[in-house]
């Protein structure tokens, strides 16, 4: 039997440290699986912060506010994020994410990519994530976001057409976040596969790639029942 073709929803925020590994394990167990699950992958939006303030707000002050969490705390984490992202082969530099930003533009350039096709939205994503946790750039800052355009090789006049006008993609971007509250995500990675089936969280890749495996089994049967009954 060949490989099952799935859809696979990513619902995420590029300023989630927790997504980036979840990116970064989703696409090892797909390569653990290639034999076996072929995915099509799509980004959506999701704000963590949607009411963060153009000048952000130092990431210590933000996690003490809202976890009430110690410096040592954050350092401890901080190291446990690290290291899994070091297992995945993603970087956190020390230097990276030292303040919380506004993440509304990132993910209207994230919807155009997605109108351009899967690879190059997908390329889009890989830079921002690097950006924003390895280099501790403003993913609100048009700048940065021609930068990961051109990292991700994709039409430059294109994407700043999008880039200079806030207009661009904003209804799109609000419709699929309210899509996905309504749907009852409240909390980011969500892998939504076949609009049927949720993923939540940075899982370890084994326990995406016997997710995915299951989730095949259960379209192979489901199809071939349908092919039955036809």
């Amino acid at each position: 039997m060949g490989a099952v073709d799935l859809e696979i929803d990513f619902v995420s925020d590029v300023g989630c440290p927790w997504c980036a590994i979840g990116l970064a394990s989703l696409e090892q167990a797909l390569a653990n699986s290639a034999d076996r699950v072929q995915a099509l992958i799509r980004f959506q939006p999701f704000e963590l912060n949607p009411n963060m303030p153009p000048d952000g707000e130092a990431v210590s002050h933000y996690l003490t506010r809202k976890y009430g969490s110690t410096p040592e705390q954050q350092a401890t984490v901080r190291a446990a994020i690290a290291q899994r992202g070091a297992d995945l082969g993603f970087e956190f530099r020390a230097e990276g994410r030292k303040r919380i930003w506004n993440t509304f533009h990132a993910h209207r350039l994230l919807m155009w990519a997605g109108d351009c096709g899967a690879e190059g939205q997908l390329r889009l994503k890989r830079a921002l994530l690097m950006s924003y946790h390895g280099r501790a750039e403003n993913p609100n800052d048009p700048q940065v976001l021609r930068a990961a355009v051109r990292e991700a090789s994709l039409n430059e006049t294109a994407a700043n057409d999008v880039i200079d006008d806030p207009l661009a993609y904003s209804r799109q971007v609000r419709e699929r976040e309210l899509y996905y509250h309504d749907a009852g995500v409240t909390g980011v990675p969500a892998i939504i596969v076949n609009r049927h089936y949720l993923i939540s969280g940075g899982q370890p890749p084994e326990v995406f790639e016997e997710a995915l495996q299951r989730i095949a089994s259960q379209v192979r049967e489901l199809d071939s029942a349908t092919a039955t009954s036809a």
